[in-house]
């Protein structure tokens, strides 16, 4: 079984429920917003990382992104090419 549960009483605007709603499928709305809560909460929690991390090291630059964006998307070609070497 998974962790407890509770009933929550939340007010959203109308249109983002409907939307939530629609496109919950057969698990349900609540599961459909935990689902979405929990991946904030995981977003605000990485935010406090790259914080901390900024403060002791300075801001990452535009530059070292794009490196390691050029990095991973090598990684991902040679891996669909079945080039990746295993560790």
């Amino acid at each position: 079984m998974g962790d407890p549960t509770g009933k929550y009483s939340i007010t959203m605007p109308r249109d983002i429920a409907e939307a939530a709603k629609a496109r919950s499928g057969p698990s349900g709305l609540s599961a459909y917003v935990a689902a979405a809560v929990a991946r904030q909460i995981e977003r605000d929690n990485l935010n406090e990382i790259i914080q901390v991390a900024e403060a002791e090291h300075g801001p990452v630059t535009d530059e070292e992104i794009q490196s390691l964006r050029d990095q991973l998307h090598q990684a991902r070609r040679e891996q669909t090419r079945g080039g990746a070497s295993a560790a």
